[in-house]
């Protein structure tokens, strides 16, 4: 039986992940799911880099949905949940696995984490994108497209749009595909492995 509210997947997509896809899309546009999809259709086991912090109430909730949509789901497939909040790469570089691919959801709160910590965010996501083309295994990268609406109105907010679009590109720059979804439909915007 199919499910309902799940993305469907490009027509052309590869039974198989590649090395690096990263998977762009706003707010409730259906990324994760997509994502989670991708990793379940190819494997029965994986890994699934939390970035977010159950700082409040809200946060919280979003974050106990996620884990109960991955247990229902994708009911077939092992997930292992690694918090990284912060330090990303350490983790990726440990459990990287042509085996047992990465999902890292999401690129945009470790941005935002990253930012309020007070980090050297050009340095760490600098880091980031250096490292992802060594990994051991095949990894999926969700990250929110923010920078579609309206110029903020503060200072903060726009750093933060400018350095999410710049995180973005650089990682779709080394990616092997870049999925974009809107309305939990996805459009295919690069595939190494169609254009070679």
């Amino acid at each position: 039986m199919s499910d309902p509210d799940a993305a469907p997947l490009p027509p052309d997509a590869p039974p198989t992940l590649p090395r690096l896809t990263l998977v762009l899309g706003g707010a409730r546009s259906g990324k994760s799911r997509y994502a989670e999809r991708l990793i379940a259709g190819a494997v029965g086991c994986a890994t699934y880099v939390a970035t977010a912090q159950a700082l409040d109430a809200e946060m919280a909730e979003r974050i106990e949905r996620h884990r109960k949509r991955r247990a229902a789901r994708h009911g077939g497939v092992d997930w292992r949940t690694v918090e990284a909040p912060l330090n990303l790469v350490g983790p990726l570089a440990d459990l990287a696995r042509p085996e047992r691919p990465i999902l890292v959801d999401c690129l945009t709160l470790w941005l935002s984490n990253l930012m309020l910590a007070g980090a050297d965010v050009a340095a760490e996501t600098g880091g980031l994108v250096s490292a992802l083309p060594a990994l051991a295994g095949p990894v999926v990268l969700v990250a929110n497209e923010v920078g579609l609406g309206i110029v903020p109105d503060n200072a903060l907010a726009r750093a933060f749009r400018d350095h999410a679009g710049e995180l973005n590109q650089a990682v779709a720059a080394v990616a092997d595909r870049v999925v974009f979804l809107a309305a939990g439909l996805p459009l295919l915007l690069k595939d190494t492995a169609i254009s070679t």
